[in-house]
Formats: structure tokens, sequence, C-alpha cells
């Protein structure tokens, strides 16, 4: 007797993202709830709507966006979830922002290690959760094999900006200090020294981390602070010359001053690579009156983020838009930006 045919049941357990799981579908329904769920739940997740619904203090709202692309999406120090959130935190942090609400959209590659997305997952989470902010919406997209990298994230972030403060680039004024919290060039030679193919005799780890506490500390302390930035692609070089280009104002540095790990100038060294031209993803720059100086240094060295807080130079009248170096040698020389990009998918 013949039997009708009958269609197998799909199969539900995988090991690795497949293209059904960015359909909609059942196993769309199964990844959110076995695997993003039980790590970013929270009142506003857990409605499941398509928008988060949020009550904002009144005052100005800060609001930015970033992507993240890294390679690798592990590196000494972090991976590319906390980056992702860390980054946002601190675009938000260095405008005199308070990071309230995150979003998180994710695009996964088919084949990506289910256990490896879950590590990432978990990571988001946790440096959510230390930066004192909420991830109230996201979403997930799923692409074929070698139409991304493993994963990319994107990131939103909303915050309020404290009464009264203005922070700018262009505010920077002739006789400003220009101070750093710490060394320079660990994220992107974290980087760099763990991608394929290079091998280096080094212990170098990113400087990821949520900046937000420490930068509230800091205006807490001196409300009059001109500017703050996080000096992340380009690095500090880069950063100074959006600085003096916007204020129209000159800066002077000088060498003997910045901070460097000696494995971080060795591998530099190593790839003729300037460190002031390297990534720092929990580093800042800031250009505050001379007199405060003293105080934000303090507030800095008190936190481990900015225990090795220095001044590294000042705001001047001269060159209006460019940045001069005195080097070790006491010769001097203009720091320009890097005329392109020396270190791909660094952030």
């Amino acid at each position: 007797m013949r039997t009708a045919p009958v269609c197998p049941s799909p199969i539900m357990q995988h090991e690795t993202v497949q293209m059904a799981h960015g359909a909609g579908g059942r196993l769309s329904q199964t990844l959110m709830q076995r695997l993003f769920m039980p790590h970013l739940h929270n009142a506003f997740l857990d409605l499941l709507d398509d928008q988060a619904k949020l009550d904002l203090p009144a005052g100005r709202t800060a609001f930015t966006t970033d992507t993240y692309v890294v390679s690798p999406v592990f590196f000494p120090g972090g991976n590319i979830g906390e980056l992702a959130v860390n980054g946002t935190v601190n675009d938000l942090a260095v405008g005199g922002a308070m990071p309230m609400y995150l979003s998180a959209g994710f695009v996964l590659e088919e084949g990506l290690s289910l256990v490896e997305l879950e590590t990432i997952v978990k990571s988001v989470a946790e440096a959510a959760r230390q930066a004192g902010v909420v991830i109230v919406t996201g979403d997930t997209k799923v692409v074929g094999k070698g139409q991304c990298d493993k994963i990319f994230i994107n990131t939103s972030g909303v915050g309020i900006i404290r009464e009264g403060l203005n922070l700018s680039c262009r505010n920077l004024k002739p006789g400003d200090s220009i101070i750093l919290s710490g060394t320079v060039g660990d994220h992107g030679m974290a980087i760099m020294t763990s991608r394929k193919g290079l091998s280096f005799q080094s212990h170098i780890t990113s400087d990821c981390a949520a900046l937000n506490s420490m930068i509230a500390a800091v205006l807490d302390a001196v409300p009059a602070v001109h500017a703050m930035r996080d000096p992340t692609r380009g690095g500090v070089a880069a950063t100074l010359n959006e600085l003096a280009v916007s204020s129209s104002v000159g800066i002077e540095i000088k060498e003997t001053s910045i901070p460097v790990k000696p494995d971080v100038r060795g591998a530099c060294e190593l790839l003729g690579i300037d460190p002031l031209h390297v990534a720092n993803e929990g580093k800042l720059v800031i250009s505050v009156d001379a007199k405060n100086a003293g105080t934000v240094l303090e507030v800095l060295r008190s936190f481990e983020y900015g225990r090795d807080a220095v001044i590294i130079g000042s705001v001047v009248s001269d060159h209006a838009g460019m940045v001069v170096m005195e080097t070790a040698f006491g010769s001097r020389r203009i720091i320009d930006l890097p005329l392109g990009e020396q270190l791909p998918r660094i952030c």
C-alpha cells in the first residue's frame, strides 16, 4: 500500500548562522529568543515592538551613530561587541551628554559560529551594563557567505546634554592646555599585531573602554572645558588637526610629553607608522584654559583609564589650522593628517 509523502521536519538546531536566521520565520524567532534576548532583555526590548518609546528628561538631546567592521572581531583586550557599545557611549560623552539609550543592529555572515555570536552578544550586554546605558531597540540581518566578514554592528545612541555646557571643536582659545588622558596607539596596534600573517613578541592590548563616568567627573570639576574628543580613526594627529582647523588656531605639542607604551612604540617602528596616527578607543583629548588644567589632570588620574594623563601641548595664535610638534631632538615638524588609511578596519 502506498503511503502519502511526508514533509520532513525542519532542522532547528544549528551550530552556525543560516540564511534562514534572517528570513523572519521560525529560525529568526529562535535566534532572537534563545541567543539575543537572554542577554539583552529589558523592559523596552521585551515588548518586541518595532520602536522604543522613551521618556527623555527636558533639555538638549545628543544623538550619534556609528558602524563597526573591525577585523579580527576578537582582539587582545576586547571584541567587536564591547567596541560598538563603548565607541558610541564615548561619542555621546565627549559632547557633554549623559548617555542613556542605545540601539544595536547586527549584520551576520552566513556560517558565523553561534558560539562566537553569543560571546559577542554577552559582551554587548556587559559593556552596556558597565556604561550604565540601556539597549532599547535593535535589528538582525543575515547575508550570504563572503558578503561581510563574520559580523558588522551598527550602534546609535541618545543622551541628554547637561544644562549650560558648551563643548565644541570650535571653542579652542590661545592659551589653552591640550591634555591627553593616556598612552596612544594601543587599540590600533592591538588590532594590527593580531592579524594573520603578522607575528609580534608583544602583549599589546586594546584600550577599548567606556569613558562616560570619567568625563562626567571632569565636567563636574571643570564645567568650563572648551573641547573634548576621543581620538579614534586617524589617531591623536587627526583629532588635533580637526580641532585646530575648526577653531582657526594653532596647536603646539611636545614629542617627549606624549606617552607611548614600549611594545606599541616598537610595533609602530617596525611597521613604519607614527603612533600619533594610530587609533585609540579609550582615550581623550581635552582643551581647557591653562588655569584649570591641573584640576582636570587630578580628576583624570583618579580613574583607571586616566592614570597616565598628561599635558602634551598648548593652543597658540600662530600658524592657524596647523599642528606643530617639537621633536625629541629640539627640531619642529608639522603633524599632518595621514594621507591614506594606514590601518584599515580597526573599528
